[in-house]
C-alpha cells in the first residue's frame, strides 16, 4: 500500500456503501478515519459512470434501484433526502412480463396490484399485514440475529410466510401471474427457489415495493456514496483512490472486501484454521451485465410496461425457477433470469439532448462465465417487445468473469460476495459469535459477505462499525447519524 502511512484511529478498505457508512459512524464518534479504494472512484456496487460513446447518457454499473437507501435503519437515520439525494419512487415499483397473458404488474398501491392479478386475494393474504407494519419487517430481517427480534408481532408475521415461500409450500400463493410476481422479486438473491434466503429476500423487497416503493436516486447511484463521503469528509475523514492494499494497514482495519481477500493481504500471518475457513469460502452463481443505450421508449407489447423502471424478464415461476437450478449447477440457461431497470423513467435527466437513454440489465450465469450475453438479453427483450433491437445504438457487455475488473469483490460475477445463502446470511463467512469479527486482532468484515447480505442498505457497515467503537475503542453508544 503507497500513499500517506501517517496512523488513523479506523482504516476502511473498499468504498462500497457499507465501507462507508462504517467510516461515517466511526469518523462521527470522533475517530480518525481513512478510506481507501483500489479502483479511480468511489462508491463500489453503487457507482455510475458516463457511457464511453455518448457522454451524455450514463450507466449504473452495478446497482441501480435502491428500496433499502429509504427503508434500512442506517439510511432512515442517515436521511439521504435531507442530504441532497432526490430519490423518486414511481406509481410502478416491478412488471414481470408473462408469456401468452399480460404482465404481471406491482404498484405500489397494493389494491390495484390485487385488482389486476387472478387471484388477487392470495397476493393480499401474503403481503398486506408485512406492508402494514413495513418498519417491523424490514427491522426484522435487517436486524441483528443474535438478539430477540426487535419486533415480536412482526416476527409472528413473517415466520409462516417465509417458510411457505421458502419450501414447496410456496404454492400456497395462488395465481401464475401473482407466482411470478413474487418469484421474480425473490430472484434478486440468485439462489436455487425455493429457499428461505430467497424468500426473505422475496418478502421483504415486495413489502418495500407497496410502502416506499423502489426508488430510483436522481442522476444515478453514485448520489448515495457521494452523500456519505460529504459527511465524512466534513467530520474530518479522508478518502484514498487508486490504491491496492496488498498489506495490512496499521491499527484498527473494517474489510469492505471479498473475504478471501484477507488471505491475500495477510498470508502466512492469517490463523491456520480461519485460512483454511477462507480457502473453502464458497462463492455463488455470477451475473452478466449488459448496459445498452437506447434511441427510444421500448415498444412493449403489453403497454402497461411502459411505466414500469424495474423489470423482471424470466418468464413464469417454473421457468425462472428452472434457470437458477441450471446455473448453480454450472450451466447456462436457454432462458436466463434477466433484471432490467429503465431510469429515465423517473429521471429524465438521464436522456441525452439527441434522445438517448440507459438501459440497465443483469443476466443470471454460472460463476465466472466468460460467455456475453448482450444477444441473449437483447432476445429476451425481442419476446416481449417486439422491435427492440432497432433501438440499440450502443452495448456495453461485461461477462460476469470480468466483473472483478472494475469491483474486486465480485468474484466470478457473484454480486452476493458469497453472502446470499442461510448460513452466511446467519454467520458470515465463518462461524462467529460476533460475524462481522476475525480472529485477525484489529480486523474486521463489513461487505456483503457479512449479515445481513447484500443490497445497499449499509447495514453490514452499521454492525461493524458498531463491534469496533465498542471492542477497539470501549463506546459503547452509537453517534447521531442526524444532519
Amino acid at each position: 500500500m503507497g500513499g500517506n502511512d501517517s496512523s488513523v484511529d479506523v482504516t476502511v478498505v473498499g468504498s462500497g456503501p457499507n465501507g462507508l457508512a462504517a467510516a461515517v459512524i466511526c469518523a462521527r464518534a470522533g475517530l480518525s478515519v481513512r478510506v481507501i479504494e483500489a479502483q479511480s472512484t468511489a462508491g463500489g456496487g453503487a457507482r455510475t459512470l458516463p457511457d464511453p460513446e455518448f457522454s451524455g447518457v450514463s450507466h449504473d454499473i452495478c446497482s441501480a434501484v435502491h428500496p433499502l437507501a429509504l427503508a434500512s435503519p442506517f439510511f432512515s437515520a442517515f436521511d439521504l433526502r435531507s442530504r441532497g439525494v432526490t430519490l423518486t419512487s414511481p406509481e410502478v415499483s416491478y412488471g414481470n412480463p408473462l408469456p401468452g397473458r399480460p404482465a404481471a404488474i406491482g404498484y405500489r398501491d397494493i389494491d390495484r396490484t390485487c385488482a389486476e392479478l387472478d387471484e388477487g386475494a392470495s397476493w393480499r393474504s401474503l403481503l398486506g399485514p408485512l406492508a402494514a407494519d413495513c418498519d417491523g419487517v424490514v427491522g426484522l430481517l435487517l436486524g441483528d440475529k443474535r438478539s430477540i427480534p426487535p419486533s415480536i408481532p412482526a416476527a409472528a408475521r413473517v415466520a409462516p410466510r417465509l417458510l411457505a415461500q421458502g419450501s414447496p409450500a410456496w404454492r400456497s400463493l395462488r395465481g401464475e401471474d401473482a407466482r411470478a410476481l413474487f418469484t421474480g422479486v425473490a430472484a434478486h438473491t440468485i439462489s436455487q427457489m425455493p429457499s428461505l434466503v430467497s424468500a426473505g429476500a422475496g418478502l421483504m423487497l415486495a413489502t418495500l415495493a407497496h410502502t416506499v416503493g423502489w426508488p430510483i436516486p436522481v442522476g444515478g447511484s453514485q448520489a448515495i456514496p457521494d452523500a456519505l463521503l460529504t459527511d465524512l469528509r466534513a467530520h474530518g475523514g479522508e478518502l484514498v483512490l487508486g490504491e491496492e492494499v496488498t498489506g495490512p494497514p496499521p491499527g484498527v482495519v473494517l474489510y469492505d472486501t471479498a473475504p478471501t481477500a484477507l488471505l491475500r493481504i495477510y498470508g502466512d500471518r492469517l490463523p491456520p484454521r480461519y485460512a483454511r475457513t477462507l480457502l473453502r469460502y464458497k462463492y455463488g452463481p455470477g451475473v452478466a451485465k449488459v448496459d445498452f443505450v437506447l434511441s427510444g421508449e421500448i415498444p412493449w407489447l403489453d403497454e402497461r410496461l411502459a411505466d414500469a423502471p424495474t423489470l423482471h424478464l424470466g418468464g413464469d415461476r417454473a421457468t425462472m425457477a428452472l434457470a437458477e437450478r441450471e446455473i448453480a449447477a454450472g450451466r447456462h440457461a436457454e432462458w436466463p433470469m434477466v433484471l432490467a431497470a429503465l431510469p429515465h423513467l423517473t429521471d429524465p435527466g438521464r436522456v441525452d439532448a439527441q434522445g438517448r437513454r440507459p438501459l440497465w440489465a443483469y443476466a443470471h450465469v454460472p460463476a465466472g462465465s466468460t460467455v456475453d450475453m448482450a444477444e441473449t438479453v437483447s432476445g429476451v427483450f425481442e419476446r416481449f417487445a417486439p422491435g427492440f433491437r432497432d433501438l440499440v445504438v450502443g452495448v456495453r457487455s461485461v461477462p460476469a468473469a470480468r466483473l472483478s475488473d472494475h469491483n474486486a469483490n465480485l468474484v466470478g460475477g457473484d454480486i452476493g460476495v458469497g453472502g446470499n445463502n442461510m448460513l452466511s446470511a446467519l454467520t458470515g463467512p465463518a462461524v462467529r459469535w460476533n460475524p462481522w469479527s476475525t480472529p485477525i486482532p484489529g480486523a474486521y468484515l463489513c461487505s456483503s459477505a457479512t449479515p445481513p447480505g447484500g443490497g445497499v442498505h449499509g447495514m453490514a457497515g452499521y454492525y461493524a462499525a458498531r463491534t469496533v467503537l465498542r471492542k477497539e475503542f470501549g463506546i459503547r453508544d452509537l453517534p447521531s447519524l442526524a444532519r
